[in-house]
């Protein structure tokens, strides 16, 4: 029950931080890679980081790792691993794989080695005789053998469909974010929960949905199961025991200042059922609006934005359009901070305005600056 395993959280380029930042924020102690974070921990930090990471993708057990410059070596280090620790008898486990500047370049002979050295491993403990093939009618555990520089790294997957999966978009728009990137992108402004929160293209929601769910200190998994609570010997009570944690952490009774309008009254229908899905439509205000018809009197509050980015052949202009109507409406608001993520380099000169920063990310496979436009700080209380 209290094995310690090495484990790792993947992560899209470029939000790697993010995800040290969460997994230091839950008292686990991590060290930072590319497109990963590596921890250690038992089955209830499985389950916690499964459950509470709003911006990984996948939260995986390293079976072994090792150095391998032939297909005879990669055979042998897989074989001599624990594989019975992992998989009974009747285990589904199929073999993703993927090779990157290392001589054994060749990912499907990667795949098939890794697999029937584990068969051999298997049929020796299990004393399963040759000419008697694995059923494999059993709980899927998903492995990967991923190599790097001759470096061999064999992997686990205790999440089942990846952690932006949240369960609660029912619909959604032509280019939708990610929700753990869209929770990326709330986490990386100065919005806190007594501020306003405002995405002028809201689209399906998502950056208003998950902008309610840390307001709400609501865990980002409650609402889905994950693939290692099919697992004979993976405890049921541990996430019995984190979701009653995690239930109690919320805070249900703040109350938030979010809204989200778009152009298009149907995208308007899909987020407000979104919303109401997850159970935070009290929390949310959405309405059909554009973006150059945004007033208000708030002060202080944030801007949140992924618009349309022109990829395709005659949209361009349009959506360049589209940001000069951002600046005219948006440079104005001095105390307000405005963040807004597009591929289009060009961004500053149709907005009007230099940013203050950006930040490099990647929406997917596409590269994307985040605009940051930092507002005037409130004044503090003793002032």
């Amino acid at each position: 029950m209290n094995k310690e395993y090495q484990l790792i959280a993947t992560a899209a380029a470029g939000i790697e931080a993010l995800v040290g930042k969460e997994l230091r924020d839950l008292g686990i102690d991590c060290q930072v890679e590319n497109g990963r974070a590596r921890f250690k921990g038992d089955q209830e930090t499985i389950a916690t980081t499964n459950l509470w990471l709003r911006t990984a993708d996948r939260v995986k057990i390293i079976v072994g790792e090792f150095d391998a410059y032939t297909f005879d070596e990669l055979f042998e280090k897989v074989k001599a691993l624990p594989w019975e620790d992992f998989l009974p008898l009747d285990a589904q486990f199929p073999v993703a794989g993927r090779s990157i500047k290392s001589k054994l370049y060749s990912v499907p002979d990667c795949q098939a080695i890794t697999k029937k050295a584990i068969v051999e491993r298997l049929r020796e403990v299990y004393h399963r005789p040759a000419r008697v093939p694995f059923s494999e009618t059993g709980a899927l555990f998903q492995l990967e053998v991923a190599l790097l520089k001759d470096h061999v790294v064999l992997t686990l997957d205790t999440t089942g469909p990846s952690l932006f999966k949240r369960g609660y978009r029912m619909e959604k728009g032509g280019a939708p974010l990610k929700e753990n990137m869209a929770a990326a992108l709330v986490m990386l402004t100065n919005w806190r929960k007594d501020r306003p929160f405002y995405d002028p293209v809201c689209g399906s929601g998502t950056l208003c949905i998950e902008a309610a769910l840390i307001g709400h200190n609501i865990a980002p998994g409650f609402n889905r199961e994950f693939a290692c609570e099919k697992w004979e010997w993976f405890s049921p009570s541990v996430f019995e025991k984190v979701r009653t944690s995690a239930d109690e952490a919320a805070d249900y009774d703040i109350e938030l200042d979010i809204t989200g309008s778009d152009i298009n009254g149907r995208m308007i229908e899909i987020a407000s059922a979104n919303a109401d899905e997850i159970g935070l439509g009290d929390s949310i205000t959405f309405k059909q609006r554009a973006v150059k018809d945004f007033k208000t009197d708030k002060e202080y509050g944030v801007i949140v934005a992924n618009p349309p980015y022109g990829e395709r052949l005659g949209d361009e202009e349009k959506v360049r359009e589209l940001y000069q109507e951002m600046g005219d409406v948006f440079i104005p608001l001095s105390t307000w901070s405005k963040y807004i993520l597009t591929s289009d380099l060009e961004f500053e000169t149709y907005f009007g305005a230099k940013a203050t920063k950006k930040r490099k990310l990647y929406n997917g496979a596409l590269r994307t600056d985040l605009f940051q436009y930092w507002g005037k700080r409130p004044p503090r209380k003793d002032e």
